[in-house]
């Protein structure tokens, strides 16, 4: 159902949009600000292990990985506000804890405690806003999510580069440690989330409950009342009844067993590979892992932060340039471009790493496979997450795509160091490669378009696709 700008307060839809999207740019931020720090903590707290090296980049995501397990369970009891009121706390109380860790264990429990916040906004943040956003603009809203976790990436990237002193050419260790780096800047760099952290959580004191979620509690009242501040009475009043339509289809206690149902395990399935697939493309690697990336192409530690933050321009202008895509052309065509484009990429990244072609050539090809994922699967994989499952379902369905994604992005994170130590860089690009050419195959078969469509009216055409899909199948048999 199409709605003319009359009906929408689109000031106020962007508004509460805008704050809750502020769960991205936390997320974006405190991914990211360790990549720049790495030298310096890897300094004072002595890390010299791969292996712990590893787990003090992956630390975070154990984190996401708990606190996306728990999100569906409390976004379905609580709502979507309180929880995301209590990701604001969790981003406050790990940016705190991480500036003023004196031991490597404390580090490593205020990371967590990050990455528990990460998981919960990472998927509430792109739920409520679904659920608040008009139809017909329903991507470009839940593309904004993406743009704040692209902001907040080149936030951490700015203010490392800022914040940190030179470093002489070959210095050793113990002269990092030493210095302001190695002692202070480091937690300047975590610390500077205290800001938005707690800006974020005093916002989200003006925002609505989702009014689907309201629907599904039974108050009738709060979810007219939320829809009429976001358009005209007749759009309140068609939502409503769109929403109860779907709702009285299944009244049943909602556990993780309903999403094993016949006609809700294809859509569950088809969001986890998605989610899954957006991680072990491999992009995110570079985020984290910027400094052995550029040093095994020649850049030194003050190069390697100006061109962190090269990704992060490159990364913020290709995802203003998605927002209006996402509606416009469709999630199906924009991710399987995506999927085509950095299968090349890689190969050529392989290929630059294999002769030994070092440099600026691999900064631009490593700034090219940004810009295609921040166009394509980096936003359109949210959007898709935020909208495919029935509503009944989504809040335990978006808590497993997301608890899919962090564990996929923990074993990505967790295996870089080990995998590039044994296939080496090129052998590591190339895998990643092949891994978005069979990404491209399953979007090709199983990824529906879902742009222009309420999210009711997706979900009937969802389960519409599986009767067919299923009377196909017995038909065959016979």
């Amino acid at each position: 159902m199409s709605h003319t700008q009359s009906e929408l307060k689109m000031g106020y839809v962007w508004t509460i949009c805008l704050v809750a999207a502020c769960g991205g740019l936390l997320f974006g931020y405190d991914w990211v600000v360790i990549g720049g720090a790495k030298p310096f903590y890897e300094a004072y707290f002595t890390i010299t292990d791969p292996a712990q090296s590893g787990w003090a980049m992956s630390s975070a995501l154990a984190g996401c990985v708990a606190g996306a397990l728990v999100s569906g369970w409390c976004a379905d009891k609580f709502g979507r506000r309180l929880p995301l009121i209590a990701s604001a706390i969790l981003f406050t109380a790990s940016a705190w804890g991480t500036a003023m860790a004196s031991s490597f264990d404390m580090f490593i429990v205020y990371r967590i405690v990050g990455g528990v916040g990460i998981g919960l906004a990472s998927a509430l943040s792109p739920m409520y806003i679904a659920e608040v956003s008009p139809a017909e603009k329903r991507g470009r809203f839940v593309a904004v999510n993406q743009l704040t976790i692209v902001i907040g990436v080149l936030a951490a990237q700015l203010i490392n580069l800022l914040i940190a002193e030179p470093v002489a050419a070959g210095a050793t260790q113990k002269a990092i440690v030493e210095s302001w780096n190695g002692q202070t800047g480091w937690r300047w760099m975590f610390g500077a989330e205290l800001v938005p952290a707690l800006a974020f959580l005093l916002l989200l004191f003006v925002v609505p409950e989702s009014p689907r979620w309201l629907m599904k509690a039974g108050k009738e009242a709060q979810a007219r009342k939320t829809l009429e501040r976001i358009g005209s009475v007749s759009y309140a009043t068609q939502t409503l009844k769109d929403i109860a339509h779907t709702l009285a289809k299944d009244t049943h206690r909602v556990s993780f067993a309903t999403l094993l149902q016949p006609q809700v395990r294809p859509v569950v399935i088809i969001g986890m590979v998605l989610a899954v697939f957006q991680q072990w493309c491999g992009i995110n690697v570079i985020f984290n892992y910027a400094q052995e990336i550029f040093a095994s192409a020649g850049f030194d530690i003050n190069d390697t932060l100006k061109s962190i933050v090269a990704t992060g321009i490159i990364n913020l202008i290709f995802t203003l340039a998605a927002l209006p895509l996402v509606d416009k052309i469709g999630r199906r065509k924009l991710m399987l471009w995506g999927a085509s484009g950095l299968t090349a990429i890689y190969a050529l990244i392989a290929g630059a790493y294999a002769l030994g072609i070092m440099g600026w050539p691999v900064l631009l090809m490593v700034l090219a496979a940004i810009a295609i994922y921040a166009l394509t699967l980096a936003p359109v994989t949210w959007v898709l997450l935020s909208e495919i499952f029935p509503n009944r379902v989504r809040g335990l369905a978006m808590s497993l795509g997301t608890l899919a994604l962090w564990i996929a992005c923990f074993v990505l994170t967790y295996t870089f160091p080990l995998l590039n130590a044994g296939l080496g860089a090129a052998g590591s690009f190339s895998l990643y490669g092949i891994i978005c050419a069979l990404g491209w195959i399953y979007i090709q078969r199983n990824v529906p378009e879902t742009k222009g469509i309420t999210l009711e009216a997706l979900e009937e055409q969802l389960a519409a696709r599986h009767q067919t899909a299923s009377s196909a199948v017995k038909a065959h048999r016979v």
